[in-house]
This record gives structure tokens, sequence and C-alpha cells, in this order.
């Protein structure tokens, strides 16, 4: 047993006893390609990729009918008699809730409680029919609503509807005309949820659900926290029955929390105890249905009974009178017609419903997903964008604000057992007798009930919180990224909070992409597997040849990042060792020129009895030169490794080939191929040998595209794996034992005035570019 305060040991994993032996011939992509043939990509033209497209038989036919219209999947198939009474179940219990979730997340809107109740009811009727979710509970939800309303009283304040006072007081005294104000509120609502429908049909027609993916899990975690927050201070002031300000845009909540403050003094004490009992008793019960949710066969509607509680002692103890608590009051029976939204408001919303929009889509769509796999069906993104829109371009008709799906709400219709939409139909038809029948009844209910309500369905956004400290231990760039837009939100609105959260999440991707993970890898002895020489011991690094993992594509925002990642892993810059070659050179033709060294095909001697003068102090990298010894060339042998007669600080060059392992390169652009093309030209020069490994299929298109291979890049260079490259090369090696060392063959021009007798013949070469004209060839 382990002495206490000492660390154990991890335990002992089971090492697997099998083993395989592979063999095989040494594959370069070329000769892979060439004894096994590609498969031929059939090129459809675009006529006959439209007369596909627009061809129709029955069967597609019924399939596109299907997939536009979900309903006609799942209600054939819908069992009666194993899902009614379930559906029934889950449809009353929801129902229930989301009546008074309707009333309450309307005064998140900013608009009359009576029009909660009919955005909890029309929505679901074309959801029903176009969706693709079974368990989700379609409706208000508070996040949506409280952007809704951040656009009403942004565009409709009460210091718009200040009228003077009738009562021949004073002639500065004004009253507020509430009528007026709640009038051209809901037309703000509902012309917003109209063009909130609009913006998402024309995404699902663009076929652009996959824009959810840009709101990654820290994103949407840090914002609905932000929201919640916002929620709780909006709710706050009604809660305390404290009037305020309506403040929107930058440090608006800052500046409402400032004046709740100055006004607490002015708290309703009726309102406050009446609020505080219920944020209590809803947490309390809420955390019982959840603990014992595999005991409690249907959950325990507790807001539901909270509020019949409440409007009784309201009515019975007349509060509103007594202690002036402040009430729903009117709540007028029954549907009003449908009315046609402005839109001419179009233009001053038109930003925000694009943020409200993705919003609410991706709230619904991320908690479907969560039920679709849980029971196995899929959603479908798309047409989850048609079902919203169609949902809230039907409901702005009816004056509804936004819809989306509460989790709480979708939390009850799943756990009571319903099983498809038909619980939601069921919901749907309770909030009518609610809208019908029981109106009159809820008049006397405190508006700080709802309130409170709303406050209790918060815990689950706020207990997010308690994943940053894991999140930062997972990865510390999402948990960045969920303190940014949760601080921003807050700080910015929540529309604007959004933006900012989104832009800062594709910053930190575009950084990951610019200065992505690079490693030097070495192999594992006596087998192809190679890992990161920096993260593993006793790994061996073939003797002159240097292997690199680059772990991003390769285009123009990195290109620099990736040079450096090559000029870390060899151990110099491939350029400057050319630069001070050429410098040497210079240096050593002068001499030749003197008569102080001779060149021989074994090398530069020093003549005997002439004093050097070459060594001097090494000077900044000079630019070449013309050289003005035009005739004859000759060639020289230096070997750059061993002291050089001239005192020119020459980096040594101990590898003579490079691997790229291009495994995790996914895609290069035209920059990424170009700067490919010359680092394969830079190391040539120096004669260091560039080959490739693990290059996808497409990426070589790509680069046979930009015209990467010609006579010195060929195909014969790039390698299936990192092992076969190696194997290739240590073949070459083995094949040049017993010759001479590694030596650079050198163009100079010759004096024709005072030739140099040489050892070898003179040869005619090609006249290399402007920086190589002092250099012919460099050899192995």
């Amino acid at each position: 047993m382990a002495a206490p305060g000492s660390r154990s040991e991890p335990p002992q994993l089971a090492e697997y006893s099998c083993s395989y032996v592979v063999s095989r011939p040494v594959y370069s992509e070329l000769t892979f390609q060439q004894q096994r043939e590609r498969r031929l990509q059939e090129g459809r033209t675009l006529r006959d990729s439209l007369a596909r497209s627009c061809s129709c038989s029955r069967k597609r036919a019924f399939g596109v009918l299907k997939t536009l219209l979900p309903i006609l999947e799942w209600l054939p198939k819908y069992r009666v008699k194993e899902w009614l009474l379930s559906d029934v179940i889950s449809g009353v219990s929801t129902g229930l809730v989301a009546t008074l979730q309707g009333m309450a997340y309307a005064l998140l809107a900013a608009v009359p409680v009576e029009y909660g109740l009919y955005s909890a009811f029309f929505p679901i009727l074309t959801y029903f029919v176009f969706g693709t979710s079974r368990h989700i509970s379609v409706g208000p939800f508070p996040v949506v609503s409280l952007m809704v309303g951040s656009v009403v009283l942004s565009m409709a304040p009460d210091d718009h509807f200040l009228v003077p006072s009738g009562n021949g007081s004073a002639s500065n005294t004004t009253t507020l005309d509430t009528g007026t104000r709640d009038a051209a509120r809901v037309l703000i609502a509902s012309t917003l949820t109209l063009l909130v429908g609009i913006i998402q049909l024309v995404f699902g027609g663009l076929q652009i659900g996959f824009i959810v993916r840009y709101l990654a899990d820290p994103l949407v975690g840090g914002f609905t926290t932000a929201a919640a927050f916002q929620v709780l201070v909006s709710q706050l002031k009604i809660v305390l029955n404290v009037s305020t300000k309506n403040y929107n845009g930058i440090l608006s909540i800052i500046y409402t929390l400032i004046e709740i403050f100055q006004n607490i003094a002015n708290t309703n004490i009726a309102d406050f105890i009446a609020g505080l009992l219920t944020m209590i008793i809803c947490m309390v019960v809420k955390e019982l249905n959840d603990r014992f949710k595999h005991k409690i066969p249907v959950p325990i509607p507790i807001e539901v009974i909270v509020t019949v509680i409440a409007t009784a002692i309201s009515y019975g103890a007349d509060l509103e009178k007594n202690y002036n608590a402040g009430i729903v009051k009117s709540i007028p029976s029954g549907f009003l017609p449908p009315a046609l939204p402005s839109v001419g408001l179009f233009s001053d919303m038109l930003a925000a419903s694009f943020s409200i929009a993705v919003v609410a889509y991706a709230i619904a769509v991320s908690v479907g997903k969560v039920y679709g796999t849980k029971y196995d069906y899929l959603i479908d993104g798309n047409q989850e964008f048609v079902a919203f829109g169609i949902s809230n371009v039907f409901s702005g008709f009816f004056s509804c604000f936004v819809a989306s799906t509460a989790l709480s709400r979708t939390a009850v219709q799943e756990s009571t057992g319903g099983k498809t939409q038909v619980a939601g139909i069921i919901s749907a038809m309770i909030v009518m007798i609610a809208i019908v029948a029981l109106g009159k009844l809820l008049e006397p209910l405190q508006k700080s009930v709802l309130a409170a309500v709303v406050i209790a369905n918060l815990k689950g956004m706020f207990m997010q919180v308690c994943d940053v400290p894991c999140l930062w231990r997972q990865n510390k760039t999402d948990a960045v990224i969920w303190v940014v837009t949760c601080v921003m939100s807050i700080i910015l609105g929540l529309d604007l909070g959004l933006l900012a959260g989104l832009l800062f999440g594709l910053l930190t991707v575009v950084l990951r992409v610019q200065f992505p993970s690079w490693n030097g890898l070495g192999s594992v002895p006596s087998t192809d597997i190679y890992k990161s020489v920096t993260h593993y011991k006793n790994l061996e690094e073939p003797e002159g040849v240097k292997i690199l993992r680059f772990s991003s594509p390769i285009f123009y925002g990195n290109v620099d990042g990736f040079k450096k990642c090559v000029k870390s892993t060899v151990g110099f810059d491939a350029i400057r060792v050319y630069n001070k070659r050429l410098k040497a050179l210079r240096r050593i033709q002068k001499l030749i020129k003197k008569g102080q060294l001779r060149a021989t095909k074994n090398g530069i001697i020093s003549d005997v009895g002439l004093s050097n003068n070459a060594f001097e102090p090494d000077e900044d990298v000079e630019e070449p030169e013309e050289l003005d010894i035009p005739t004859k060339e000759i060639e020289i042998q230096v070997d750059w490794n061993s002291e050089l007669p001239v005192k020119v600080n020459v980096p040594k060059v101990p590898i003579h080939s490079l691997v790229l392992d291009c495994g995790a390169i996914s895609f290069l652009d035209v920059v990424g191929v170009k700067s490919l093309r010359m680092i394969v030209k830079e190391f040539q020069r120096i004669d260091v040998n560039v080959y490739f490994a693990l290059l996808q299929d497409d990426v070589l298109e790509k680069m046979e595209q930009c015209g990467f291979f010609d006579d010195n890049v060929r195909k014969d260079r790039f390698f299936l794996t990192v092992h076969d490259a190696i194997l290739y090369l240590q073949n070459q090696v083995k094949s040049r034992e017993g010759q001479d060392s590694l030596l650079d063959t050198i163009t100079l021009i010759q004096d024709c005035k005072d030739p140099l007798e040489l050892m070898e013949a003179e040869k005619n070469e090609e006249e290399l570019d402007v920086q190589d004209e002092a250099m012919r060839r460099l050899a192995f």
C-alpha cells in the first residue's frame, strides 16, 4: 500500500502481443500511379448537371415532397395505441407551462402579456407540418424574446408617447399614453417576426443551414449566459416594481442597474415578497423534479401551481388597491383577426433581424439535435430554417413575436412521454383554451410573479459559468471565446455582442491556422513509426536527414510561418548559406587571379611561398556583383564543411535531404504552391534535396495545376509514406559508398590572358541566372 502523501504510479497498460510484418516495394507517387491505375473522374458539363437536377420521376417527386413536408414521413407511421396517450399527457403538461411562459416572456418582448399567449399558439400549427424535430416545444424563448424587446424598446420608447395632461393643471405635466404605446410596440414586434421569418426562409432556400456550425458551443454558452444576465436585470425591476428608463445599446445593462439601485428605496414590498417566494419555490421544486425524475412519472408543474395560488391571493387580498401591487390587469379573451405588419419598418430593423433569425434557429436546432441523437432520428438543418421561417411569417400576421424553442418547456414535453409533435398540437390546444376562457381569471396576477418565473427558469443558463474552469483545462482558446462573448454581450448588447463573439471566434481560427503546430520527427527504432522528437525520447533521426511535419494547410496567410518552421527544423537559413558561399567564392576567385591559390579537381591549393592575404574580417552580406572575367569556365571542388582558405563564416549544412510530412496539409493555394517550389529551389542550390510524403491526391492535383513540376522537380520525389522516403534515401546513401565525399561544383569565369592549368577538361554549361552567375551547379 502506498505511503500517505506519496504519488501513486499510473497503472501499467497491457501490451498487445500481436505484431505484423509487411513486405512491399518502396513507393513514390510516380511508381504507385504507374502500377495502380487511377479511376477516371467523369466530368459533367453544366448542361448535364442541369438536366440531372431538373429530371423528375414519381419516386423523386415524392422524396422532395416528404423533404418539404416532413409530416408525410412520420405521421403515416404513427402508432396510435402506443403513442397517443403519452402524447396527450405530455401535451397537457407542456401546454400549461407554455401558457405561463408565454405570458412571462411577453414582458421580455415589451408587449402586453396576451400576445405571449398568441406566440405560444400560432407557431406550433405550422411547425407541426414543416418541422423535422419530434420533441422540441415551439414558442417563445427568453433570449430571443429579450432581443425582440430590445428592438421594440429602441423603436418605441416611452418618451415617444407622452401627451399633455388634460386635467387643467400646469401645462408642463404629461402622461403616458399606454394604449397607443402598446399598439405601436405590438406592430413593431409582429413586423420584426415577419422579417425574421422571411430571412429564415431565404436561408433555408439557399441551403445554408451550415451557418450554425460557426456558432461554436463555447460561443453559444457565453452568449446565452450573458443573455440570462440581461434577462435577470430586465426582470429585476419588475420584481421590485421600480420604474426605470428603457436603456438600449452599449452599457445599457449597467445604466439600468445603476438606476434600479438609485430607486431601490421605492421597492413595492408586496411585489418583492411575492416574486422572492415564487423564485425560491420554483427553484426548489425544479431541483426536486430533476433529482427524482426517475421516480416521479410526471414533473410537478410548479409554475402553474404557483401562478394559481398567487392569482387567488392577489384577488382575495386585493393587492393592487391595498398595496399598489403591479398586476396584469386586462387580458382580452379570444383571438385577434390577422393584420398586415408594417413593411415600411423593415429598413429600421434589418440588422437586428439577422442576428435574431440566426440565434433563434441555432438554439432550436441545437436542442433538436440533442433529442434527435437520443431517439435516433435526423434533424435537417436546412428544413428547420424553412419550418421556422414559415412559422414566423405565419405568426407575424397574428401579432406574435419571434418563435424558437424553450429548453425547460422541451424538457417537460420529452420527460412526460412526448413521442411526436402531436404532443405539441395538444399543448397548443391548452394554450387556446387559456386564450379563450382563462384570460379574465388571470387578470389579478402580479407581474412580479411572472418575472420571478422567468428568473427561476434561468438557472440552467447561469450554471454554464461552472463549465468555464473545465473548459480552460481542456482548451484555453475555447474558454477565452466563452468569456469574450459573454463580456461583449453584456457590455455591447446581445446583437453586437454576438457579432463580436463570432468575429473573435473566427479570429482564433485564423490565428491557429496562421501559427499552426509543427514537429521535427524521428523514428521508433526498427519500425515505420515516426513521432515528434520534442515529445518523445529514444527516437532516431536518420543521419543527414531532417523530417518536418506541418499540421496546417499552406496558404497565403501562413507561408511565412511555414518557412520559419523549415528553418527551425533544419537549423540554418538556406538563402543565407547560399549568399555566404557566394561571398566566399568571390574571395577565392580574387586569390586565384592573384596566383595565391590554385584550383584542381581535388580542391583549392594555396601556392607555397606566397603570403595568403585572404584572412580578413567577415563583413555584411555582399550583393552579388558582375565579375569582369568574361571567357572560359572552369570547375573547382570545394568541401563547404571543411576549413576554407578565406575568412568567411559560411554556415555548416549537416544534412543532404529534407523530408516534408504533408499528411496534415489539407489544401494549398497558388501562393502556397509557389512558396513550396521556391523552398525546393533554395535548398537545391546548397545541395539539399527536398522530398514530400503522405500528400493527399487533391493537393497533388492542385500542385500539378499550378505548374509545380518540371525537369528538376519530379514526382519521383513524392512518396506515399515518410518511411518510403527514408528507405529510398538510405538506399541512395549506400549506393554512393566508396565515392568521394560530398563536394560542390562551382563555375568560375577564367581570364583568357592568364589561363589556369586544370587537370580536367573544360566544360560548356548553360548560363545561370543573375544570382547564380558565379556558381554553376552544386552536386553531391
